[in-house]
This record gives structure tokens, sequence and C-alpha cells, in this order.
């Protein structure tokens, strides 16, 4: 049963971190622009956020599902704003030299790429009602002898399966490395940057309508 259990719960955070979003646009660019690493970070933060929600589900924290649903409209505006402040920097981005080399990894711009995904997936609470539906529709049952084991399970088997969605996404991305030239490169700049430009000027407009 543990097994089942966890499998339905993999499959849960395959389906939160499948949707195509700006942090999916973020971890294609980083990877392409800088290095596999980047990306991969890029994606572990968006998994731990993922996880953080899936506990919440899990563990059945309605109270705090409350107060996060409550403060929607704010998080919802703040990072509208992150987003445009991201998809500017992006898309005005200087162009580089085609990336043949890896850049040497530095601590500071991994710890940005970790939490700048962590803080986009975060500022969604909607994220908790979206697994409390996955976990009804794939038969996510917890029994309620009080045992920690199967809210682990789930919650390990959600941060398992968004972390294979985006190293998947890393590994396919990395194979444009080094194949893209000076004008392709200004051009994924723009678009990628235009893209969570968009994301951040809907989630301020759907907060208008």
């Amino acid at each position: 049963m543990h097994e089942i259990l966890f499998l339905k719960a993999l499959l849960a955070g395959l389906a939160i971190a499948a949707p195509v979003g700006p942090v999916g646009v973020l971890c294609v660019h980083r990877t392409v622009m800088e290095r596999r690493t980047h990306g991969i970070v890029s994606g572990l933060g968006a998994a731990v956020a993922d996880a953080l929600y899936g506990c919440i589900a899990a563990f059945g924290l309605a109270a705090l599902s409350d107060i996060l649903l409550a403060h929607k409209t704010e998080m919802q505006f703040i990072g509208g704003l992150f987003l445009i402040g991201i998809g500017a920097r992006t898309f005005l981005r200087p162009n580089a030299a085609p990336p043949t080399e890896s850049p040497p990894l530095r601590a500071q711009g991994l710890l940005s790429d970790f939490f700048s995904t962590f803080f986009l997936t975060l500022i969604n609470p909607i994220t908790i009602l979206a697994f409390a539906g996955i976990f009804v529709a794939l038969g996510v049952f917890i029994d309620d002898s009080g045992s920690l084991v199967d809210p682990l399970l789930v919650v390990l088997g959600v941060f398992l399966g968004s972390c294979i969605w985006w190293l998947g996404i890393a590994m396919g991305a990395g194979l444009l490395r080094g194949k893209l030239g000076l004008v392709h490169l200004k051009w994924m700049n723009r678009i990628s940057g235009g893209l969570i430009l968009s994301f951040g000027v809907l989630a301020l407009v759907d907060l208008l309508l």
C-alpha cells in the first residue's frame, strides 16, 4: 500500500510541475545561457515549494491553507511585479558570446536561481487547491491512524516527481548549449523575457478583472 501511495504522490508532483509557466521559461533560459546546473537548481527551488504545498495538503493543515488563500490577492500582486522585473531584466540582458564553454559556478548565482523560482512557486497559494484536486483524482488518501509514514511518503513523492520533471527540462534544454549563435541568443533573451513579462502583466490584469 505504501508503494502505491508513493507512486500516486510522484504522479501528483509531475502533474503540478508540468504545466508551462514562468518557472519553466526561466529553467530553460538559464540552462541555455549559463549551464545545466543553473537550470537544475532553478527547478529544485520550484520542487521544494511544491513539496511545502504538498505537505500542507498531505498533513491537512487547513488553518495554514486558509491563511494563504486569504492573502491570495496580495501574493499575486507581489508575484506579478516580481515577474515583470525578472522579465524586463531578461529581455534587456546584453548579448554574450555563444556558450561553448561552461562558465564557472558561483554560489551566489545558484542561490539566486534557487530562491527566485522557490519564491515564484510559493506565492501561488492556489497550488494547495490544485494538490487537493489531484490527490482526489489520483486517489491519494492518507490513513487516519496517526502514523507519519503516509503523509511523509506523499511529500517525498511530490518532491521527487517535481524534481524528475525539472531535471528532464534542464537536461533537454542543455542539448541546445553551444549550438546557438549570437543572433539566436539575442532572440532567446527577447522571447524568454517577453514571455516572463507577459505572465507578470497577466497576473496583475487578473487582479483588476
